[in-house]
């Protein structure tokens, strides 16, 4: 497989397939470490000091050191999303990582953190995604336990994440959602997500134990401005047989209609008005604010 775009690693900025971390890095050897995962609109990294802001609350967690400031990073990734060559939009994964050290957990072992930049072409999802939505399945895999790898943490040890994708996939699901530990629903493994009941999007509380998305914070912006009521509550898999819609949101995913949960269809089986409204308003308030944040940087 062809590695497309452009990685930096630690000051060093080559091609994907080029690219390597040393296998002493605890981010390899133990997933210690925190990243995070934007997207350009009009070439600009969206959202990027909310993005920054939840990497070092992240970091805080794992008392993870980020030796670098915000417009440092930004203009690393601006420098990697050079070096990646022509593409009209830009995926970024930020990683920062305890750094190399001996085989043992001790901090004072791994002195300098690492930090690993991924730049490649953005994938926009399928257009039949938002035409006639996805089918996602309800996994009996649980989120991860807050007293355990806190899921505020959005950590580089995904295996809680990737062992539910995994079961969605053998159930036919292209996401899969998952519950906590009390039985309550938390969120998907790589989404947040979202069902409507009476003209309002619902969406798991925080509590529930679930890493707080950005744009799922930013969906309570964009409803307020649309009209449209966004808010928390506790939710069980029982409410998911009164959805008159469902959707996901992420960052790569933007909202992604759900028009099937297992072999239960949503709603009519199409993606629903407040779904497409909520996505309209979205994608609007993206470019908006991309398109702000272009002016006042060439100002």
């Amino acid at each position: 497989m062809a590695l497309r775009g452009a990685v930096y690693v630690n000051g060093t900025i080559k091609p994907a397939h080029e690219a390597t971390v040393p296998v002493y890095d605890h981010g390899f050897l133990y997933g210690e470490g925190v990243y995070e995962t934007l997207r350009t609109y009009r070439r600009v990294p969206f959202l990027y000091e909310r993005h920054v802001q939840r990497l070092r609350r992240s970091a805080k967690h794992l008392e993870l050191d980020v030796p670098f400031t915000d417009p440092q990073l930004e203009a690393w990734i601006a420098d990697t999303v050079a070096a990646a060559g022509d593409m009209d939009e830009a995926y970024i994964r930020v990683l920062l990582t305890r750094g190399v050290g001996e085989l043992n957990y001790d901090p004072k072992s791994t002195p300098k953190p690492s930090l690993i930049i991924i730049v490649k072409p953005f994938e926009e999802p399928p257009a039949r995604v938002f035409s006639e939505g996805i089918r996602i399945s309800l996994v009996p895999i649980l989120r991860n336990h807050p007293g355990s790898v806190n899921p505020l943490i959005k950590s580089n040890n995904l295996l809680n994440n990737v062992l539910a994708m995994q079961e969605a996939y053998r159930r036919g699901g292209e996401e899969g959602l998952m519950c906590n530990y009390r039985g309550e629903l938390s969120e998907c493994s790589q989404s947040n997500f979202f069902m409507v009941r009476g003209g309002v999007a619902l969406t798991p509380r925080s509590q529930a134990g679930l890493l707080e998305g950005i744009t799922r914070a930013f969906l309570f912006e964009v409803g307020r401005d649309a009209g449209i009521e966004v808010r928390d509550e506790t939710l069980v898999p029982d409410d998911l047989q009164t959805a008159e819609e469902a959707f996901i949101t992420s960052t790569t995913r933007e909202l992604s209609p759900v028009t099937r949960i297992d072999d239960r269809t949503v709603g009519n089986g199409k993606p629903g008005p407040v779904t497409m409204k909520l996505l309209e308003g979205y994608r609007g308030k993206a470019i908006e604010l991309s398109a702000r944040s272009a002016t006042l940087k060439t100002a």
